[in-house]
């Protein structure tokens, strides 16, 4: 169950990090298509420059997950505890970008940081 965990956790993080990509570094068309915004909104300037703030936090983050599952030094306990708490984040950021933004985040975002909540929780 564990392995399970750390490998949901590691593509939740890598997750992070592919948005982030998108945010800073993806063409206008492919954020409008991916955000579920209009072409016009994002290819504005001041709509880059929030996007790539976006993109930084969820780069950071995606960090921070990896960083726990592989680097820091702690047990196994307070890394659950520590990856209960990242997973809460992604699962309340989920939530809210699911009813404002577009429905697919609930699906990206919300199920697996559920499921990872809840096989912590098992362990």
């Amino acid at each position: 169950m564990q392995m399970l965990l750390l490998i949901l956790t590691t593509l939740i993080g890598c997750l992070h990090l592919f948005i982030m990509g998108l945010e800073i570094f993806g063409k206008p068309e492919a954020q409008a298509k991916a955000f579920n915004m209009p072409f016009e909104f994002v290819n504005q300037a001041n709509a880059k420059t929030a996007l790539g703030n976006q993109g930084i936090y969820n780069g950071l983050f995606g960090l921070i997950i990896l960083a726990t599952n592989f680097i820091l030094p702690i047990s196994q306990s307070a890394q659950n505890s520590f990856m209960m708490l990242l997973m809460l984040f992604v699962f309340g950021v989920g939530l809210y970008g699911g009813f404002t933004a577009t429905k697919k985040i609930f699906l990206m975002q919300c199920v697996p940081s559920a499921i990872a909540l809840l096989l912590i929780y098992l362990v």
